[in-house]
C-alpha cells in the first residue's frame, strides 16, 4: 500500500506516492527524474548516491523514501546558484578533478558538508571528510586539490 510523502527537494515542495519498502535513490531517479545520485554499489560503500537530508550527507541507497517525509533534501542540482555552478563545483571543474565523473555527486556533496562544518580544512581533514566516497579514476589528488584551492581562494577573498 503506497503512502503519500511530502518534502522539499532542492527548495521545491514535492509530494510523491511511495511504498513502505521503496528506497530513496530509486524514488529520486525513477519517480522524480533526478539523475545526479547514482547507484554504484547499492550497499552504501561507494558514495555515488549521496544526497543531503536536512543538511547532512547520507547514502540514498540506504534510506527508505518514506523516511524523508517532512525533510529537506538537496542533490547536486540543488547546489547550483541561479542556474550556475557554485564555487566548489567550479573548483572541481577548474582542477579537472574528474575523469569519468561518476563519483562527482558524492564527492561534491561530502565536500559541501565538510566546508559548512569547517571552512578552513587541512588536507588531512579533507581526506577524512571525503572518506567513504570511492573514485576509480583520479587517485583522489585532484579532488583534494580542488577543495584546497577553493579554501585558499576564499581565504584570500576574506583578507581583501
Amino acid at each position: 500500500m503506497e503512502k503519500s510523502i511530502s518534502f522539499l527537494l532542492n527548495g521545491e515542495k514535492r509530494t510523491v506516492e511511495v511504498s513502505p519498502s521503496e528506497g530513496l535513490l530509486g524514488m529520486l531517479r525513477d519517480k522524480i527524474g533526478v539523475k545526479s545520485p547514482k547507484c554504484g554499489c547499492d550497499r552504501g560503500d561507494c558514495g555515488t548516491c549521496s544526497v543531503m537530508i536536512d543538511g547532512r550527507v547520507v547514502r540514498s541507497c540506504l534510506v527508505l523514501a518514506i523516511e524523508v517525509d517532512g525533510a529537506a533534501l538537496t542533490t547536486l542540482e540543488g547546489l547550483l546558484e541561479n542556474g550556475d555552478l557554485n564555487p566548489l563545483q567550479k573548483a572541481f571543474l577548474n582542477k579537472n578533478a574528474f575523469q569519468c565523473g561518476f563519483c562527482a555527486p558524492g564527492m561534491i556533496m561530502s565536500a559541501t558538508e565538510l566546508l559548512k562544518r569547517n571552512s578552513q580544512p587541512t588536507r588531512d581533514e579533507i581526506k577524512e571528510g571525503l572518506a567513504g566516497n570511492l573514485c576509480r579514476c583520479t587517485g583522489y589528488t585532484p579532488i583534494i586539490d580542488a577543495v584546497l584551492d577553493l579554501v585558499s581562494e576564499q581565504k584570500k577573498d576574506r583578507k581583501q
